[in-house]
Formats: C-alpha cells, sequence, structure tokens
C-alpha cells in the first residue's frame, strides 16, 4: 500500500520540502492545469510528459528508446514537478520523486474536463501538449480509457508506487474543493 498521507497540514508540509514532484491520475482529472499552478508557487520546473517525451508533432509517439533516455535526464536533475501518469516509466521517475500527488477524481469529472478541454482548445495545441498536437473530439477508445481508469489503471499505479517508492509520501485529491484547499494552504505564508 502506497504511503497515503491524509492530513493535509503535514502534505503541505513535505510538498514545500520537496524539489522533485509527480502528479498522476486520469486525463481530464485537472492533472496538468494544478501541475502548472504548483510549479509556480514552489518555483519548480513544470514537465509535461505529454509535451516533452510521448508526443511528436502531429501525434506521432516518440520511440520508447527516446523516451526513456529524455525521462531518465531529467529525473536525475533537480527542481521539477512531473505532470503525467504512465505507470511504465515508474520504475525510472518514482525512486527519484520526493512526493507524489495523486489527483483522482471521478471519472464524471474527467470525462467532463476532457469535454470543455476539446471545447475550449480544439484544433489548436495546448500549453501541455508537444508543438503541432491540435486538440481533437476525443475518440472511443480514449472516453473508453478514461471511464475504466479506477479498473484498469489505478491499481497499476498503485502497484508501481508500492514497487518502486512504498515510502514515497502520496497526497490523493478527490474533488475540486481538494486541490483548491491545497493551492490555498500552499499559497499561504509558510
Amino acid at each position: 500500500m502506497p504511503a497515503y498521507i491524509d492530513d493535509l497540514g503535514q502534505a503541505v508540509s513535505l510538498i514545500r520540502g520537496a524539489g522533485r514532484i509527480m502528479v498522476v491520475g486520469c486525463s481530464g482529472g485537472g492533472k496538468s492545469t494544478l501541475s502548472r499552478k504548483l510549479s509556480g508557487l514552489l518555483g519548480l520546473r513544470h514537465v509535461s510528459m505529454d509535451r516533452e517525451f510521448f508526443w511528436l508533432p502531429g501525434w506521432v509517439k516518440r520511440a520508447k528508446a527516446e523516451e526513456r533516455a529524455l525521462i531518465t535526464e531529467v529525473v536525475n536533475g533537480e527542481g521539477w514537478l512531473m505532470d503525467g501518469t504512465g505507470p511504465s516509466t515508474f520504475d525510472i521517475r518514482v525512486p527519484r520523486t520526493q512526493f507524489i500527488i495523486w489527483v483522482r477524481m471521478p471519472r464524471w469529472i474527467c470525462l467532463w474536463g476532457i469535454c470543455k478541454r476539446a471545447f475550449f482548445h480544439l484544433g489548436r495545441t495546448r500549453p501541455d501538449m508537444a508543438p503541432g498536437c491540435r486538440e481533437q473530439l476525443p475518440d472511443r477508445e480514449f472516453l473508453t480509457y478514461i471511464w475504466t481508469f479506477e479498473q484498469r489503471f489505478a491499481p497499476l499505479v498503485i502497484a508501481g508506487i508500492d514497487r518502486y517508492g512504498p515510502d514515497i509520501p502520496v497526497l490523493q485529491l478527490k474533488s475540486r474543493r481538494d486541490v483548491s484547499r491545497l493551492l490555498d494552504l500552499l499559497g499561504a505564508p509558510a
């Protein structure tokens, strides 16, 4: 079982002291928005896995070996906040991480987030996406991924954290209110 933290005050203290943070969760849950805000509050480089590792222009998937080499280079450095789930790279990322924030929203919130994202960015490239990857309407495969995330992918997240960082503190944010409270507390003077 991951080292979940239920005390938000304790989590804030640990987050303030962390120089390497992962933000994980289902698509549409608000990982990227939260990550951008946190990186500004904490003075950490925001690293979007979609933008910097996974995708090349035109929705071309980067070769896995190159992707892993790029991730390794970043995680070996200091001062980063990495936004993206990707359990297949937990072996590289988790051991170097000092804190994990799991944006674990209900699937209806994630689906709503994807719909809003498509509406606001359709035909344009989002800030957390690689150049030339224009936002598209979600297809059935992507919607199924979101709908089944808790059943199919959350167990992989849990297993990866257990295997590569069982003592790394994990804060679960399960509502927009949780996210707001975290940002409010981190924005307050230490």
